[in-house]
């Protein structure tokens, strides 16, 4: 008799947890589990169902360049020294030209913007005659393709803007005496080399 209760008990207990595991899947809700055993996750909640899911790190995966020659590794790597070289002039470029923008928009006198101008001028300049005037050609083409890609305008344009059409065009025909180009532009698929060594090289880490 004990026997024949002890398995009525066991029957009514394996039916009872049946049916709860049962309502737990169709509401979506995850039976409780030890204290050991739980693990907090975020989830999302899809027609009455709770999907559990983790956020993951993205995962940057860069396949090894194959060299076709070691003249084609030595001209990547001349090409690597000649951007990382100039980048730092093309990021001054960008945060200059950002806050001559900004103090000239909040500022309503023509004359106080044209000092503003000025100043602007004579910083670039100092820089060039104390840094930039040693770069090579190659290096000063670089720097005009960067500029344009940092500030969205060529080195043309934005003397055009502060200076004036004369100025563009003067400062021009000087770059093209020694081998420069104000108005190059960069393009990201023609310049895929000097994007790949701009994003590996930290600076927009």
């Amino acid at each position: 008799m004990k026997f024949y209760r002890l398995f009525a008990v066991s029957i009514v207990m394996i039916t009872v947890f049946d049916a709860n595991a049962q309502d737990s899947t169709s509401t979506g809700i995850w039976p409780k589990l030890g204290k050991n055993d739980t693990i907090r996750v975020a989830a999302t909640n899809d027609g009455g169902y709770m999907i559990p899911w983790i956020g993951l790190k993205e995962v940057v995966i860069i396949g090894q360049r194959i060299w076709k020659s070691p003249q084609e590794q030595a001209a990547y790597n001349r090409l690597r020294y000649n951007v990382l070289k100039v980048m730092p002039y093309a990021l001054f470029a960008k945060r200059r030209y950002e806050q001559l923008e900004r103090d000239v928009a909040v500022t309503a006198d023509k004359k106080e913007q044209k000092r503003l101008i000025k100043e602007c001028d004579k910083e670039i300049k100092r820089m060039f005659n104390t840094e930039i005037k040693e770069l090579t050609i190659t290096q000063g083409q670089i720097l005009t393709k960067l500029i344009d890609r940092e500030v969205g305008r060529t080195t043309y344009d934005i003397v055009k803007e502060t200076k004036g059409k004369f100025a563009a065009f003067s400062y021009q025909l000087v770059a093209r005496v020694v081998g420069h180009n104000l108005k190059n532009t960069y393009s990201v698929q023609e310049d895929r080399d000097i994007e790949s060594i701009i994003r590996n090289s930290g600076y927009y880490q």
